[in-house]
């Protein structure tokens, strides 16, 4: 203990406590994805899709990236055919923008230099951001952009994902499933799956991701809050303020494992769990949409194929539960929005783009990539079909998109009944991190931009969430330690501001003890493991392994990553996730996927350092 300061403690090298084994410590693995169902947007930002001729009239388009292929496809084939508007030839750009970053971005004021060029068309993944965003917008005065008749691209519906064998052993689907059911399976004395003759599956373990982010978050809550009211229409305010609705709620969320901003962190999770055997003890069920279904069972678990990849079928399938209370649809609208930067002819423009891309042919290329046509004239059909564990007559229930009041009242209401968390923030302040974060010499250094990054993440945990402060390099104290603790972990909410100035107040200084700093914080988050809580440890470093002993890296990483996935399942598991941050180009981004696969958080990446703000409000999202 520093006697300076009760609230530091300081670690020296050689000084870790026995490990704790078996049960005390336990993780699910969690490796970003890339694109696949309707809310895998969430971890996209702004890229360019192609460039158009000097003399087109652009319109650009901000669409959520499940689509982006397709819609970069079809966009050559609109743009090559010379369509004009007034004389003018007009030229379709589009870019891939997460729903809800769009979204927050047109609410606060489209800033191009962060957002890219201003959409002439919106296409989020659900109109349920449309509805937010309107809402956002006309409640400080402004006009809504987000029209109520935009036209539907494609069609997937929310569902249940569940291993094969969970959904059977619950009669599905002659036995209807809904969440009812998932609040009686989240809180059940027994853990959930004993009563159904599996105790050895553990508890019941629920993946969901952040509403303010992912599409399949949002529709979620929608759908279980209309099922805490007992509707199927108009949701109300007075719904959300109903005690019982709230409590219904919370006991879904006691069930999760952790949230997030994409869904295919648990998907390629639950593939990797499935070559080791371990499936039905990483997750029981995740919210996702049908489409992603379809990808996991084909052995294309983030929807995308790389070069040379070959799609292998998972061991244990997984099956769509539509929810039996009724789900809603990923429709993705296209806005052709009601903005002061939008001309005549670009909306005409946009307009002959919408139209296009609701033709019979086009629609049926949507049906080839797993999604259900918006237009009736295109029958649903393969893959969307049952040996690919979905329900091509399903949902029988509908539900609508509340008002928008009650729609953007909804993240509030998550916010409040959501799933608290415990975490340790662990921060790299190796000599490295002094290095200019833009590669010029008046730039900020990389540490300069991380502090910002993390204080601004401050603001998004609840004043209940427990939050503590890890630095790490060689050298500390007397000069032997590795890590010194700022801050304990505690409720953040009378905390903030001294977490804020230690974090101002970090200077970069030596080596980068990485593995022993992340092995010591998983051991260190066991220890004081809270099961009602979502215990997680976020770790950011610039580099590699540097403590002076070459000799012992690869010993230390091995030593790390079996411990991780030793106890990263299992009945009595008690997870502790992990969530690397690589950050700048230095940084050995394969490694730190590894670790946190293996402890079964998420890999995020800042490989630019400039972008670090973004990457560290993502890592923040999975709480």
């Amino acid at each position: 203990m520093n006697p300076a300061n009760p609230q530091h403690t300081i670690r020296r090298r050689g000084t870790r406590p026995t490990r704790l084994i078996g049960a005390l410590a336990a993780v699910t693995t969690m490796i970003a994805g890339a694109c696949g169902g309707g809310d895998s947007s969430d971890r996209a930002g702004t890229t360019s899709a192609f460039a158009v001729d000097a003399d087109c009239t652009r319109i650009d388009m901000a669409v959520s990236s499940e689509k982006i292929d397709l819609l970069t496809d079809l966009a050559k084939t609109f743009n090559a055919a010379n369509h004009k508007v007034d004389g003018h030839k007009v030229c379709v750009v589009p870019v891939s923008k997460a729903s809800g970053g769009a979204m927050s971005a047109l609410a606060k004021g489209w800033d191009t230099a962060a957002d890219g060029p201003k959409p002439v068309v919106w296409s989020p993944a659900s109109r349920a951001w449309g509805a937010v965003l309107n809402q956002r917008l006309t409640a400080k005065g402004d006009k809504a952009m987000a029209p109520d008749d935009a036209k539907n691209f494609m069609l997937t519906p929310l569902v249940i994902a569940m291993p094969k064998p969970m959904a059977q052993a619950l009669g599905y689907p002659q036995t209807p499933i809904g969440w009812a059911d998932i609040a009686r399976l989240a809180t059940a004395a027994d853990g959930g799956w004993a009563a159904h003759g599996h105790p050895e599956w553990g508890p019941f373990r629920l993946g969901k991701t952040n509403p303010n982010f992912s599409t399949s978050g949002l529709s979620a809550l929608i759908a279980q809050t209309y099922a805490a009211a007992n509707k199927q229409t108009d949701l109300t305010a007075e719904d959300l303020g109903n005690p019982a609705v709230a409590d219904f709620s919370r006991r879904i969320e006691s069930a999760v494992v952790h949230y997030g901003d994409i869904t295919m962190t648990f998907l390629n999770n639950w593939f990797k769990a499935d070559r080791r055997g371990t499936s039905l003890t990483y997750a029981s069920a995740v919210a996702v949409e049908e489409k992603s279904v379809i990808d996991y069972n084909s052995g294309n678990p983030d929807g995308v194929l790389s070069p040379g990849e070959r799609p292998r079928p998972p061991k244990v399938p997984l099956t769509a539960i539509y929810p039996s209370e009724g789900t809603l649809y990923s429709d993705s609208p296209f806005y052709i929005l009601d903005a002061d930067w939008v001309s005549p002819t670009e909306r005409k423009g946009a307009a002959l783009f919408a139209d296009f891309v609701s033709t019979p042919d086009v629609q049926r290329r949507v049906l080839r990539y797993g999604f259900r046509p918006a237009i009736p004239q295109v029958a649903v059909g393969a893959p969307v079909v049952t040996k690919n564990g979905v329900d091509p007559d399903q949902p029988k229930s509908v539900l609508s998109v509340p008002s928008p009041a009650v729609t953007d009242g909804l993240l509030k209401f998550w916010a409040d009944n959501r799933k608290r968390a415990r975490v340790m923030m662990v921060i790299d302040v190796s000599g490295s991190m002094a290095e200019s974060a833009d590669g010029t010499d008046g730039g900020d250094s990389k540490l300069e931009l991380a502090k910002r990054a993390a204080i601004s993440s401050l603001g998004e945990f609840s004043p209940d969430d427990e939050v503590g402060l890890r630095i790490f390099t060689t050298g500390l104290g007397s000069g032997d330690a590795e890590f010194e603790d700022l801050q304990p972990i505690a409720p953040i909410g009378p905390n903030r501001e001294r977490l804020a100035n230690s974090i101002r107040n970090l200077i970069p200084r030596n080596g980068t003890p990485l593995y022993s700093v992340a092995q010591q914080s998983f051991d260190d988050m066991a220890r004081g493991y809270d099961p009602s809580r979502i215990n997680a440890v976020i770790l950011l470093t610039d580099g590699a392994n540097d403590d002076g002993d070459d000799r012992d890296d690869a010993r230390q990483l091995s030593t790390l990553l079996t411990e991780l996935r030793s106890t990263a399942t299992g009945e009595d598991a008690k997870p502790i996730r992990l969530f690397t941050v690589a950050y700048g180009a230095s940084a050995q981004s394969e490694i730190l996927s590894r670790m946190a696969e293996a402890s079964a958080g998420a890999a995020y990446a800042a490989k630019d350092a400039t972008t670090i703000e973004k990457v560290f409000s993502e890592v923040v999202s999975n709480f």
